[in-house]
């Protein structure tokens, strides 16, 4: 059974090793940094140093440090509100929307959903999946994985795609951490997926209420197409198609799943990187897959490992390996 803080070391190095081919095409990256990517490189565009991981690992801290305050749901997208608040260089604009939509009223968990019906139903970004590896870091487990991964997701992403490829990569971290082979875990997972009624997760939080009936009830039309896509990307990652390293959710799950079915750490970690796009995000879900794997960081890349944002509870300027377990202890105590 790997411990959670190495998987969270490992989706935080991942993603800071992204960090420097975000948005980069495979031909730009391959110019610039050559065949191989095996240190933290400059090139930023949003200003990371070498080293420094992205909003992606920040958010996965900030929902370790919203648990912490022991306020439950409320609590997390707090801490998410101080983190934005802090002025971070990198935030998805549905995150943004979702987290200022209920500003005023902390007490309303139904930002989201809200954001997605302002959209028309139309969000689907991976700003959900990046983070949600932070339930199965709480250890939560089981039931209680899947229906917590269901909420911390639509907090921000409401689209049933967002929540259901959420619930399955916390279940198939789950059953990877228990020792089940690669792709047997992945059909546990989407077991665990089909298994659940995500909208009564979602309506029990108060993520769906009163405000969001309409939302409520795109979810419901949507919901079994939503876990049909869901499982037709999982099955082919598995084949190892890498359809786009795009901010879509489910073209990030369907590469996650591709890359992290290798052999070890660089081989399943340095594909995403060098793949370009949306690279940061798409190393950080393949760091907490392998991560769960019990497939080691490598060591050289850990003594330079941080976030790149200070908000309250976290300095830019400190290490990953010196902070993090505090981080993480305190929020499972």
């Amino acid at each position: 059974m790997p411990e959670p803080l190495d998987v969270l070391l490992s989706l935080c190095a991942a993603d800071a090793l992204g960090a420097a081919t975000e948005f980069k095409s495979p031909d730009v990256i391959h110019a610039r940094y050559g065949a191989a990517f095996r240190a933290y490189q400059p090139g930023s565009v949003f200003g990371f140093a070498p080293g420094e991981a992205t909003d992606d690992s920040q958010m996965v801290v900030a929902t370790l440090l919203g648990a912490a305050r022991r306020e439950g749901h409320a609590g997390v997208l707090a801490a998410f509100r101080e983190w934005l608040a802090a002025a971070p260089p990198d935030v998805g604009g549905l995150t943004r929307q979702a987290l200022r939509l209920t500003f005023t009223q902390p007490e309303r968990l139904d930002g989201g959903a809200l954001a997605w019906e302002r959209g028309g139903f139309d969000g689907a970004g991976n700003g959900g999946l990046m983070r949600v590896a932070a339930a199965w870091l709480l250890g939560h487990r089981g039931a209680a994985l899947a229906r917590e991964a269901a909420v911390l997701t639509a907090l921000t992403h409401a689209d049933p795609r967002c929540v259901y490829a959420s619930v399955f990569l916390t279940a198939f971290m789950e059953a990877l951490a228990d020792g089940q082979a690669y792709a047997a875990a992945a059909q546990a997972a989407l077991a665990v997926m089909d298994g659940l009624d995500a909208r009564d997760a979602l309506v029990d939080a108060g993520v769906l209420g009163l405000h969001t009936q309409d939302a409520h009830r795109a979810f419901r039309g949507r919901e079994r197409e939503a876990r049909a896509q869901v499982r037709a990307r999982v099955r082919s990652g598995l084949d190892g198609t890498v359809t786009s390293q795009s901010g879509y959710v489910l073209d990030t799950l369907e590469a996650a799943v591709a890359h992290a079915r290798r052999a070890d750490w660089w081989a399943c970690v340095e594909p995403a990187v060098l793949g370009g796009d949306d690279s940061d995000t798409v190393a950080c879900v393949v760091g907490a897959l392998v991560g769960a794997r019990g497939l080691s960081t490598p060591p050289e890349l850990l003594p330079d490992l941080h976030l790149g944002h200070t908000w309250p509870g976290w300095e830019r300027g400190w290490t990953a390996t010196e902070h993090l377990p505090a981080v993480l202890a305190h929020a499972v105590a």
